[in-house]
């Protein structure tokens, strides 16, 4: 069965979004099947294949999100992170600045999606290989 502290050590080894692909690996290694990540306030849901749920609480206080998407801006904010030029604070408030409300993993296909307020798809990619 999943915990919420399997879950915790996992993310407790990522410093940037350069380690997301390791943190990815060793999400699905524990049987977590997908994930969202709310922006807003920065807890996440995880969902396992045995229809485990765990819910995280809030990791910040909450923040606006802007009510426009602009996918181009977020894409650049990405890369940069995922360069490891930003933390995780920094990363989610461009997040919220460029209009992302939650992503959603995907660890069948290893995959994760943005979605801006409305619910629309901004951007998906495919989570790389470690």
């Amino acid at each position: 069965m999943l915990t919420i502290e399997q879950i915790e050590e996992a993310n407790s080894k990522v410093k940037t979004g350069a380690d997301f692909p390791q943190l990815a690996r060793a999400l699905a290694a524990l049987g977590v099947k997908s994930n969202d990540v709310y922006v807003r306030d920065g807890h996440a849901e995880y969902f396992g294949g045995d229809g485990d749920r765990l819910s995280t609480g809030a990791i910040y206080p909450p923040r606006e999100i802007a009510d426009a998407g602009d996918a181009e801006k977020f894409k650049n904010y990405l890369k940069i992170h995922q360069r490891g030029e930003t933390d995780y604070p920094a990363f989610c408030r461009q997040a919220a600045e460029t209009g992302v409300e939650k992503w959603t993993i995907d660890f069948d296909k290893m995959t994760c999606t943005y979605f801006d307020k409305a619910g629309r798809e901004m951007l998906t990619e495919t989570i790389p290989a470690v």
